[in-house]
């Protein structure tokens, strides 16, 4: 093969989609794929619950394997960070260098122009200060986050515990769980089942009520208060401490460091009450063992520093996913104009970083095959010759989807759920968490949840709002949509 390569910057499921898309639609030249973890591409979604709740080993999550991956003749560099990209000379600056073994010792930083690139970096997980100094406080964004908490989970409560079934009274360790969102509300249903006592603090009024609309949120709220979840509203200020134990825990992540006792709520939140200390000078505290934070994500973009690109709130691209000549991006990162919904997007949806992968592919493809026929542009895209036929490049538009799993009741929705200005929620069977929600925006309906509906009648939802509707017209659709099911 000759020419530049195309790297894509992330071994995540966006940049694996990519990759593969690159091939399939010809892409002969070399093709570079960089993970800054030392592990092959994983799916993240299981991280908070078929794998935090020990089900599944790591080796399930692999999107695929080193055999599989064999065919796409990738130059995979794991364990290496992109620290920065030159635009104009769609050249990378990689810390590990050219050329070097995946996991090398000693690696000095490097450069690699490329052809093209597709940054697909994903999101880093938010913390709180000095939290990353604190045994026992932790995050879940990667396979070692959820290894490591895990690991805590399966050491259970003090030396002579045995721990509870789901909805029984104490025991196991004193979980806090920070942050009521997608995550949040997911770790804290796989901390319950596996007999924890578990404390959900979030700054909003029902848990992932800024996802899915209050009503939405105050069903699930019932299911964890049935779980035995405790939920409080509040802010965390700040942690309490003890020193290390020296007779135990050195086999655990953090051990050594001081370790958490508390968590400090700010004043104004929950009051105190049974098992919420009030402190004084005002707020409250909160006894815990073990502290999870999902307080969010910011898009991992800080290592874009060409003032060429625009990195508010993600990457941000055209319609085609293009962030400049030559440089695309695709999954979390990503906040790029949709065409259907006329502004731009940004999901950190699980299905979405597959589509936009290939999306950015297949129209990186089509700029580099255009670029190949004219005379500059010959050793750039040698690779690009190949392709057959050339693909076309076309806006990417897709229908927003994501889903939820907690305890049994699962949560699917399509389209735009947050920031509706209307939203109108039919509960079907409160008992069985069963319920439809509708979500409006300037008039126009452009988003719809099912909890604890057959796949059959959510697919029928997916239709009412492919493209946004009229709300009245929206409304009878998804009315009939329900009452056929």
């Amino acid at each position: 093969m000759t020419g530049l390569p195309i790297a894509v910057v992330g071994a995540s499921a966006a940049g694996l989609a990519a990759a593969e898309a690159l091939r399939r639609f010809g892409w002969r030249g070399p093709l570079t794929l960089i993970g800054d973890e030392p592990h092959l591409p994983y799916d993240r979604p299981p991280l908070s619950k078929q794998l935090l709740h020990g089900a599944w080993t790591p080796e399930k999550l692999l999107l695929r394997t080193a055999e599989q991956l064999a065919p796409l003749d990738l130059d995979l560099r794991l364990g290496t960070r992109a620290t920065g990209l030159d635009v104009a000379g769609r050249t990378l600056t990689l810390d590990g260098g050219v050329g070097a073994s995946p996991l090398a010792e000693g690696r000095e930083r490097g450069t690699l122009r490329c052809a093209g690139v597709i940054i697909a970096t994903g999101v880093a997980a938010r913390s709180l200060p000095g939290a990353d100094r604190i045994a026992g406080v932790h995050t879940l964004r990667t396979l070692d986050d959820a290894l490591a908490l895990r690991g805590r989970l399966a050491h259970g409560g003090p030396p002579g515990s045995e721990g509870v079934a789901a909805g029984g009274g104490g025991g196991g360790r004193r979980v806090v769980i920070v942050g009521n969102g997608v995550l949040g509300c997911e770790a804290a249903a796989v901390a319950r089942e596996l007999g924890h006592e578990v404390t959900l603090v979030g700054i909003e009024a029902a848990p992932m009520a800024a996802a899915v609309g209050t009503e939405v949120g105050e069903l699930l709220a019932e299911e964890h208060r049935a779980r035995g979840v405790r939920l409080l509203t509040g802010a965390v200020d700040g942690f309490e401490t003890a020193p290390a134990d020296p007779a135990g825990g050195g086999d655990l992540p953090g051990a050594g460091a001081p370790r958490v006792t508390a968590v400090r709520l700010a004043e104004g939140g929950s009051p105190a009450g049974e098992g919420v200390a009030a402190r004084e000078g005002g707020g409250s505290r909160l006894p815990a063992d073990l502290v999870l934070l999902a307080i969010g994500s910011r898009p991992a973009v800080d290592w874009l520093d060409d003032p060429a690109l625009d990195i508010s709130d993600g990457l941000r691209c055209d319609a085609y996913c293009a962030a400049a000549p030559g440089v695309y991006a695709a999954g979390d990162v990503a906040r790029w104009d949709h065409p259907v919904h006329g502004r731009p997007l940004r999901f950190e949806h699980r299905m979405n970083a597959t589509e936009q992968g290939m999306a950015a592919a297949r129209n990186l493809l089509a700029e580099l095959a255009a670029e190949a026929s004219g005379p500059a542009g010959a050793e750039a895209v040698a690779g690009a010759g190949d392709a057959v036929p050339a693909p076309e490049r076309r806006p990417f538009a897709p229908v927003p989807y994501f889903w939820s799993d907690q305890y049994a009741v699962k949560i699917q929705a399509y389209g735009l759920t947050a920031g509706a200005d209307r939203v109108e929620t039919t509960v079907l069977d409160r008992a069985a968490r069963r319920a439809v929600a509708l979500y409006g925006r300037d008039g126009r309906a452009v988003g719809v949840l099912a909890a604890g509906l057959p796949p059959r009648r959510v697919r029928a939802l997916r239709a009412v709002i492919a493209a946004p509707l009229p709300w009245e017209e929206a409304r009878e659709r998804i009315a009939a949509a329900t009452a056929a099911g």
